[in-house]
């Protein structure tokens, strides 16, 4: 039997892509969206395997005006605009049917369901059983003994509709019918209006007594009452509906049955696309199903812009060459050396020390710098060559005193992948490391600060090369892991060697990318001293005061309790508040709120979102919302932080993370000090648990609104510079422009309102989002917002060319050259260009005070070096930095701290860094 498949591409690809999306989306290593891609393609090879069609074709939409808007040019108007994923997922869609080898149909002026129409009359004519696989009910007006609709159900599977289904389904006498019941129905989605009132029910019992639409408007006096009216007046409508439901099956495409014969595809392009797209399990189903034993691999590099223009191609298909086939440990020619004996380490260190540059990584019994054990040490200064000095507790004081030279050695530059992790453990093991650096990960980052910055995926992308990984040593994660110490020294000799050779490969690499962007400065002065100042603070660590967190335990844990009783008191019940089910039940079954957003499974939301705008609503909500605070702030900090405490050092040693924000600032684990409340009693109770070593002062250094200094430096506007310029109050002198009042006549609440104003523009603020923020209407919010640009003219100005010329380049960059790529500030979809057109307002204000911060933070570390100074810089948060200072040295520490931070950039108005004092962080800040 010849059994042809037409599958409706739109079609699939809309159902695919919010089925995937709200379950959990779709994302691969460039954090473009695949959902729509991978449902396709589930789609695609289930129809492949399990129904083992003969024949197969997809039909798409070509975008554009059909006959069908001739005639009626409100047809589909209502209609959302494809979301952004989907348009530029189906080039990518139609490069994977040409992959399968598989013909892709599609004719001007015609929709996809007219094009399938046409193929399967011509097909059923040559002796076809042909399945139209489309979720879409338009289609059963085609359906006859050959033709059959193959609708995807449901929770999987698909159901077959043919003549005797599609009768029974609408309760008609014929599949042509539905024509007739789709025209007097109408049809929203496509915006056919049918007749005004006339439903499905009164629809099949008119065409049950009529047979027709025709008959039916021929007899409609017949009818009785309001439905006599109804069909009578709008005579015409319902003939314009019945001619825009009929699908035409006369489409200029002919049916050619050697074109649409299911053919092999071609894995080689598939395996790159699967590669591309990161679809892993999918890839290796496929491959099975095909006999195909080769791994999938990249096309090419992961080049974010190349991919973005790819996918904007729309008619014409892409034709690379074929990559190479991806090389591994058993591919790639490399010469590794264990260095296990004295001998051998001689010979290798005479090596090492007449190298002007060398790549070097650690291995370790664990990730914990300050506890775990070293295992050896991989160099590599030449590609295909690298060598492991296996580490143990009989040569570590060799290995120290042979190296340590090396490392310290300014004339030498030292290569790593994650150079921190590695020059700390090398600290802690008394081999410090000093500058000059090159750090891959971080050099990766500035290239592209929004892809993930993995070895691994690096290796894959830049060198077509695939390591091995850290789970073929020691197993998967769980408690069959392995630690690396229970692994053979040759074994964890070639991956810790493979790890340094590619790591200097990709080095080679990203240095020519550098200097392409023009980052040396950003990378050689900013980002790569930071990374031995992020690892001395680190190493240093900071106390806790645990006395202190247990009495606000104790203190807090009574204040939840105290909310509890109250909510149950609202609620008039008791239950488990902490059960969003239960809470679900008691706001909006027993209290009756007004909720439409639901969960996965079926219940209300209570999520944030959903309490905030039910604030006002009922006097539980805001109790709810204090209790939620109050426990996640207990759980992350106030109860956490003493299991951080290192048992070795008494304090708790704080991850600062380099290469994490898009922005540029840094961020921390371990705890993360950004998510502390700044000035509520919360984040206070939290902030007087870290304390200085004994006998030692708490110092805090703070930038004075950086974020408004640098957005008067950056604009221009001469009426703001001149506030800073005269240190005025900036929210005041804000107020008496907006306001037009004399600057002593400033009320709290102007000042207030400016002040939310100021902090809003620079965040790309809208009139709706300032009405939300200060409880005012949209008119009074857009009146305050006219009203600030007005004083501040200069700004506006900026602030459009920020948008212009990120439109133009694709990104925006802080003064000192550090990009953001925001592609969807062309994007067609309007919250996303509004979500992009702010972060491109934005993005130069807030990572110029990064790149700021961290300029000082290095010439700080610097000079409490030079001076020979006990005191150290312990943590960094938001524009803050904090230090442990001896008392003897407080005078010095905070001149240096002041100056060199006030010093960093050169502004057109003054930074001004605050300083203050204390027992603890809470004091001092």
């Amino acid at each position: 039997m010849k059994k042809l498949f037409l599958l409706d591409a739109y079609a699939i690809v809309y159902r695919a892509y919010y089925a995937l999306l709200k379950s959990s989306g779709f994302n691969n290593k460039l954090g473009f969206n695949t959902s729509a891609i991978y449902g396709f393609l589930n789609t695609l090879h289930e129809v492949i395997s399990k129904y083992e069609p003969t024949h197969i074709a997809v039909a798409f939409d070509m975008g554009g005006p059909t006959f069908r808007h001739e005639i009626f040019s409100e047809y589909k108007a209502q209609r959302e605009k494809t979301p952004e994923d989907i348009i530029q997922s189906i080039p990518i869609i139609k490069q994977m049917i040409t992959a399968y080898n598989i013909p892709i149909l599609e004719a001007q002026g015609f929709e996809a369901d007219d094009v399938i129409a046409t193929v399967a009359r011509q097909a059923c004519a040559a002796g076809f059983d042909t399945y139209m696989l489309t979720p879409d009910k338009d289609y059963c007006q085609l359906v006859n003994e050959h033709c059959f609709v193959f609708k995807p159900k449901h929770g999987g599977g698909y159901e077959i509709l043919g003549v005797e289904e599609v009768k029974a389904k609408y309760s008609l006498e014929s599949p042509s019918q539905v024509i007739d019941l789709l025209g007097l129905m109408g049809d929203k989605s496509d915006n056919v209006p049918g007749c005004p009132g006339v439903g499905e029910k009164t629809a099949v019992s008119l065409i049950s007594q009529f047979g027709s639409i025709d008959n039916l408007l021929e007899n409609y006096e017949s009818l009785k009452g309001a439905l006599k009216d109804k069909v009578g007046n709008n005579k015409e409508q319902i003939k314009l509906s019945k001619y825009l439901v009929t699908i035409n099956d006369h489409a200029p495409v002919e049916f050619d049955e050697t074109l649409l014969q299911i053919k092999k595809p071609d894995m080689v392009k598939l395996n790159e696309l699967f590669s591309e797209l990161d679809f892993k399990s999918q890839a290796k189903k496929i491959n099975a199903f095909y006999g195909y034993n080769s791994e999938p691999r990249p096309r090419s590099l992961f080049d974010f812009e190349g991919f973005a223009n790819e996918t904007k191609a729309s008619e014409s298909e892409i034709v690379e060459p074929a990559a190479p086939k991806r090389q591994n440990i058993n591919t790639y020619p490399h010469k590794f050396e264990l260095i296990s004996d004295s001998a051998q380490l001689n010979e290798f260190v005479a090596q090492l020390e007449s190298q002007t540059a060398f790549c070097f990584d650690t291995e370790t019994s664990s990730l914990d710098v300050l506890s775990a054990e070293l295992l050896g040490i991989s160099f590599s200064w030449k590609e295909t060559e690298a060598y492991y000095v296996a580490v143990n507790k009989d040569n570590i004081a060799e290995v120290r005193e042979k190296l340590t030279p090396i490392f310290q050695n300014p004339a030498t530059l030292k290569i790593g992948h994650n150079c921190k992790f590695d020059i700390s453990v090398l600290s802690v093991n008394g081999i410090p490391v000093n500058a000059p650096l090159f750090d891959t990960m971080v050099a990766h980052y500035l290239i592209q600060p929004e892809m993930q910055h993995n070895m691994d995926i690096l290796a894959e992308t830049y060198l077509n090369y695939d390591t091995i990984k850290y789970e073929d040593l020691v197993g998967a994660k769980g408690k069959g892991q392995k630690s690396l110490k229970q692994v053979s020294v040759e074994t964890v000799a070639e991956y810790s060697a493979e790890d340094a050779e590619v790591t200097l490969r990709l080095k080679n690499k990203l240095e020519k990318e550098i200097e392409k962007c023009g980052f040396q400065k950003l990378f050689y002065e900013i980002e790569m001293p930071l990374v031995s100042c992020l690892s001395e603070m680190e190493l240093a660590g900071v106390r806790i005061d645990d006395a202190a967190l247990g009495e606000s335990s104790k203190e807090l844990g009574r204040q939840l309790s105290d909310l509890e009783q109250k909510i149950y008191e609202q609620a008039g019940e008791v239950f488990n508040v902490n059960s969003t089910k239960q809470m679900s039940e008691v706001l909006f079954e027993k209290l009756a709120l007004k909720n439409s957003k639901k969960t996965k499974k079926g219940s209300y939301s209570t999520d944030e979102e959903v309490l905030n705008s039910l604030v006002g609503e009922h006097p539980i909500i805001p109790l709810i919302l204090d209790y939620r605070k109050l426990k996640k702030l207990l759980s992350t900090y106030i109860d956490a932080l003493p299991q951080l405490i290192n048992p070795k050092t008494g304090k708790i040693h704080t991850s600062f993370n380099q290469c994490v924000t898009a922005t540029g600032r840094l961020s921390s684990t371990n705890p993360n000090l950004q998510n502390i409340p700044v000035r509520d009693g919360l984040g206070k109770e939290i902030r007087k648990c870290f304390i200085p070593d004994d006998d030692c002062i708490f110092l805090s250094a703070d930038y004075s609104q950086i974020e408004l200094r640098l957005m008067a430096h950056l604009s221009g506007d001469e009426h703001m510079c001149a506030a800073f310029n005269q240190d005025k109050d900036i929210h005041a002198d804000t107020a008496s422009k907006i306001y037009k009042v004399p600057l002593e006549e400033v009320t709290k609440d102007m000042r207030r309102v400016a002040k939310t104003a100021n902090f809003g523009i620079i965040y790309g603020i809208s009139a709706f989002g300032l009405s939300q923020r200060l409880g005012v209407s949209r008119t009074e919010a857009s009146q305050l917002i006219d009203g600030y640009f007005a004083s501040y003219p200069a700004i506006q100005k900026y602030i459009n060319t920020c948008i212009e010329q990120t439109r133009e380049r694709g990104y925006t960059e802080t003064m000192f050259g550090r990009r953001r790529y925001l592609p969807d500030i062309n994007s067609q979809n309007g919250n996303a260009r509004k979500f992009a057109e702010r972060n491109a307002i934005n993005a130069p204000i807030q990572g110029s005070a990064a790149d700021i911060i961290k300029i000082a933070m290095v010439n700080i570390e610097k000079q409490i070096k030079e001076k020979g100074l006990r005191s150290r810089m312990i943590l960094q948060v938001h524009d803050e930095l904090n230090f442990n200072v001896y008392p003897e040295e407080y005078e010095v520490v905070k001149q240096l701290v002041k100056e060199e931070m006030e010093k960093a950039a050169n502004l057109s108005v003054p930074l001004v860094a605050e300083i203050g004092t204390g027992s603890n962080w809470l004091e001092s800040h």
